[in-house]
């Protein structure tokens, strides 16, 4: 990719030629777990996504047989942006999870609420985050 300089107001900058685009895949290289707490069964996991989800549409995570859901710390403030910049960190402020050995599309509670679960089994840092959690209990 060769950058062309461009005069603009009395000012030299470097641009790309039309329809050169640089495409990088970069994984986080850390994921900090502030808070996680171990669910008896995928139905009470499935009851609190439903819960904490205010009666709306809420899904869970699967691979490696476990279930699990997670929610990020945005990056919307100067330090953690950073951290993700600079480092490949992010923050996990709560992790909820229980093991499920099959992989099921979705949970049907006693109360008869439907979760729906995705199966990250492809995704190698949810891949990750499991087998580490498998670890844990």
């Amino acid at each position: 990719m060769e950058l062309k300089p461009v005069r603009q107001h009395k000012r030299t900058v470097n641009v790309m030629s039309e329809g050169e685009v640089a495409v990088k895949y970069e994984p986080f290289k850390e994921i900090v777990i502030m808070e996680k707490e171990y669910f008896a069964n995928a139905d009470e996991i499935a009851r609190f996504a439903s819960i904490i989800a205010g009666g709306k549409a809420a899904g869970l995570y699967w691979a490696e047989g476990v279930i699990f859901l997670y929610f990020p710390l945005p990056a919307s403030t100067e330090v953690t942006a950073k951290m993700l910049v600079e480092k490949g960190r992010v923050y996990w402020t709560f992790l909820g999870y229980s093991f499920m050995p099959k992989y099921q599309s979705v949970i049907e509670t006693r109360e008869k609420m439907i979760v729906p679960v995705v199966d990250m089994t492809s995704n190698a840092v949810i891949k990750k985050v499991a087998v580490w959690l498998k670890e844990q209990k």
